[in-house]
């Protein structure tokens, strides 16, 4: 338990009963890694990088799955909902620091709260689970958007994406030392401004082919039948959930110095003017623009036959912006475990800089990332993998848990709208939260026969080539795309153009017959009109 106030310096502080500061020793992780020396508006900062980041673009998919009136309606509703929830765990912080017991991470607060065990074997990891799953997640979608960059300039390049989640990670090994959270604060400022600039670029440029001459057909209508779009509405749910997540709300918290009263409510004031401003912007543009054609991430629907429908200096520009963005939230998430290495290998007693704490420092950060670059090079589907763990854990610590911390700790009568509004929050919650892992399971499921290590998957993509939509809809497949091997008759433009793709599943059935046809066609084109003229038979 950590029951303390630190001053702006490194010296921690706890208020007796008789209101006079007394020293009290805490962990390494807590006095290196969390210092209080903040703004509001550094909180801002730490807030809007937590929050904004490249998943964004998929809001847009989220309307396809949901149509106009379901995507805004929730859309709306979860900004209220998170900022109503991040509001009462700032309150429940307030209410303990008042008390003499200021809590600086999540787990201090289960701990108080509810109890040693639940902290120490239930939030404790169940936080740092998703916040190192977001490290992995977020080196993966950098290696990503080098490779999009990559094939932008050299569209026949033949390096594959394990290749560019190593490149991503090597400046991160040096990155990962920046000393605290509080040190993050220019570089999330530079993370606000970017997110900025990516969301207005990609709304831009929705807006600009949504008028274009080569603007696709707009269809609004919910997309699936029966079971597949229950699935798709409650998948929908979590997306958006997911994308307002934060679960770092205690830690960011901690990096304001004393006393705190007020201050995290104008950081989120700072984070939620962004976030009405990029959400909004980039679901309902991309949405209008592309209709239930919208992809994983909208920058796919930007491409069409392997060409940009924007300029390509405008494309480059916004996958640029993205991937610096990306950046930052990688050192945002990484905190929670930079806080347990120092707790675990540091000496809080000697000197943070000192060669007995620098040398485990230097060790175990690069560790860490070498790790999560790994996991990120080896398992190129995380996704699916970490949308479970989202079920699980970014619903559980962004919807429940502050509802029943602020129900537990101030005791509001059971007769008041407030107890009964945050237990209904955390019951539908609960319910969402289930629901979104069996989905997960089931997406794991379906996807499993395509996992592979290192494999070359990329993007998530619906629309493909005219051409291949030919060729799918001949045996009814829904979705086409490959890991490293193509269909041999695939040419090298056409390859190029799937390696813009991520994870497709194709029918086995498409690559039979495309293999079995391959030796006497020389393009797909003249492959889809022969399967084509054989169906037609």
């Amino acid at each position: 338990m950590v029951s303390v106030t630190p001053n702006s310096g490194n010296a921690p502080e706890t208020y007796g009963e008789n209101g006079i500061n007394q020293p009290k020793e805490l962990d390494a992780g807590v006095l290196f890694v969390l210092k209080s020396r903040g703004s509001w508006l550094h909180c801002g900062y730490h807030l809007t990088t937590a929050i904004v980041g490249p998943a964004l673009l998929s809001l847009p998919f989220a309307f396809v799955l949901l149509g106009w009136v379901g995507g805004v309606v929730c859309l709306t509703m979860v900004a209220l909902v998170t900022f109503y929830s991040y509001n009462l765990l700032s309150l429940v912080l307030d209410h303990h620091d008042q008390l003499g017991k200021r809590q600086l991470r999540f787990r201090d607060m289960a701990h108080d709260i509810l109890g040693p065990g639940w902290g120490k074997y239930f939030v404790g990891p169940l936080q740092l689970g998703i916040c190192y799953g977001a490290v992995i997640a977020c080196t993966l979608l950098g290696g990503q958007s080098l490779k999009f960059i990559y094939l932008l300039s050299k569209p026949n390049g033949n390096l594959q994406l394990y290749h560019f989640v190593v490149i991503f990670g090597a400046p991160m090994l040096i990155l990962a030392q920046m000393p605290s959270f509080h040190s993050l604060r220019h570089i999330n400022l530079m993370s606000l401004v970017l997110c900025l600039a990516f969301s207005a670029c990609t709304t831009a440029g929705a807006i600009y082919i949504g008028y274009s001459k080569k603007a696709p057909a707009k269809d609004y209508s919910v997309t699936g039948v029966g079971i597949n779009r229950i699935f798709g509405v409650f998948n929908a749910i979590s997306i958006i959930a997911t994308t307002y997540g934060n679960g770092i709300i205690p830690e960011i918290q901690a990096t304001i110095v004393a006393p705190v009263t007020g201050k995290m409510f104008k950081g989120l004031l700072v984070c939620y003017a962004v976030v009405i401003s990029t959400f909004f912007s980039v679901a309902i543009s991309g949405y209008w623009a592309f209709g239930n054609q919208s992809q994983g991430s909208i920058l796919q629907n930007f491409m069409l036959d392997g060409k940009p429908l924007v300029p390509r200096w405008f494309l480059l520009m916004t996958n640029v912006f993205t991937l610096l963005q990306v950046i930052a939230v990688v050192l945002t998430y990484l905190q929670p475990t930079n806080v347990v290495i120092e707790r675990k290998f540091a000496d809080p007693k000697k000197d943070q800089f000192s060669i007995r704490n620098v040398m485990p420092r230097l060790i175990f950060r690069s560790l860490s990332i070498v790790i999560a670059t790994l996991l990120a090079a080896m398992l190129p589907f995380f996704g699916d993998i970490m949308a479970l763990f989202g079920a699980f854990g970014c619903i559980p610590l962004d919807f429940i848990l502050p509802m029943i911390f602020y129900n537990v700790t101030f005791k509001p009568s059971k007769k008041s709208i407030i107890f009964w509004g945050n237990t209904f929050i955390a019951a539908i919650s609960t319910v969402l939260s289930l629901v979104g892992a069996v989905a997960s399971v089931r997406q794991i499921i379906l996807d499993a026969k395509t996992y592979r290590l290192f494999a070359n998957i990329f993007v998530v993509t619906k629309m493909f080539p005219q051409k291949i939509q030919n060729l799918c809809r001949l045996f009814d497949a829904t979705e086409v795309g490959h890991e490293d091997g193509y269909p041999t008759w695939f040419p090298v433009a056409d390859r190029t153009l799937l390696a813009l793709h991520n994870r497709g599943r194709a029918k086995e059935i498409v690559q039979r017959k495309a293999k079995e046809i391959a030796p006497t066609m020389e393009s797909s084109t003249a492959a889809t009109l022969t399967l084509q003229n054989e169906t037609q038979m």
